[in-house]
């Protein structure tokens, strides 16, 4: 049933402030030290593989070696970041990072704009948005940017009407205007949405997780983020004491590359993954 996942879901207010309070959290942590090491946070696809080949190809020659933690939630490294145990983390985009921010006292900054991953809409019980059935469950993001983000979605697939002057990466269901399906919102920790799409009629699914899933924005999505014009770049985040160290400008420098965009454009062909600039 359903409701086996439920609690899985839930706000980075009130999931993150719990991770913060366990782990003693300080966001007033100082910098480190340039030691020519970075150690990164990171979910495995994409922001892992792309560390990673910046670590086999680029990072020698740039004088820095590149240290990979992997996390599968978009909790843990921010809490990681803030309290210094990694130099910095590449999983989010500033939208997140700044309701994250707010939420838990933490002061992370961004440092660079990597890449987008388009937010998708997908099913495995319908085949087209037009299906999509009235009184359909629809999962989408528990946190607010993606939540929002998701929302904005679901209305340029017309599936939803926004009020009138909202800003789309603040919507809430108290901002949706009509609901000609009336469809009811199941909001789930994102890790978790690829994994509901035996339980819902359909869902909103961050690119990395769809990813992980084997679920293309490009083939398999119903509808899916536009990449023109779009806000929401995933980028290299450090602590605002840290955003000066030479070694996290440095691979700055390496994300950003012409080498490192033809490795985005190569590996992920069918648009899953889009260079930021």
């Amino acid at each position: 049933m359903f409701n086996r996942r439920a609690l899985l879901g839930g706000s980075v207010a009130a999931v993150t402030a719990l991770s913060l309070a366990a782990c003693g959290t300080d966001s007033g942590s100082e910098a480190t030290e340039t030691n020519g090491t970075v150690v990164v946070a990171a979910t495995p696809v994409p922001h892992a593989d792309i560390l990673n080949y910046i670590s086999e190809n680029l990072a020698e020659d740039a004088g820095i070696t590149i240290e990979v933690e992997e996390f599968t939630d978009y909790v843990q490294p921010n809490v990681a970041t803030a309290d210094g145990s990694v130099d910095a983390n590449f999983f989010q985009t500033e939208p997140y990072l700044e309701e994250y921010n707010a939420a838990n006292g933490t002061d992370l900054v961004t440092v660079a704009p990597v890449h987008i991953e388009p937010l998708g809409l997908y099913s495995s019980k319908v085949a087209s948005v037009e299906e999509i059935p009235d009184g359909a469950q629809v999962a989408i993001p528990g946190d607010g940017s993606n939540g929002g983000r998701a929302l904005a979605l679901l209305a340029d697939a017309g599936l939803i009407t926004l009020a009138e002057g909202v800003d789309a990466t603040l919507a809430t269901e108290d901002d949706i205007a009509e609901n000609p399906k009336n469809i009811e919102f199941v909001p789930l920790e994102a890790a978790q949405l690829a994994l509901s799409l035996e339980d819902v009629d359909a869902a909103v699914i961050n690119g990395n997780y769809a990813l992980e899933a084997d679920l293309s924005p490009a083939e398999d999505a119903l509808f899916s983020e536009s990449p023109e014009g779009n806000p929401y770049a995933n980028y290299l985040v450090a602590s605002a004491a840290n955003a000066d160290n030479e070694d996290v400008r440095k691979l700055a420098e390496l994300l950003q590359s012409d080498e490192v965009k033809q490795f985005i454009l190569g590996t992920w062909a069918d648009g899953s993954v889009i260079p930021a600039s």
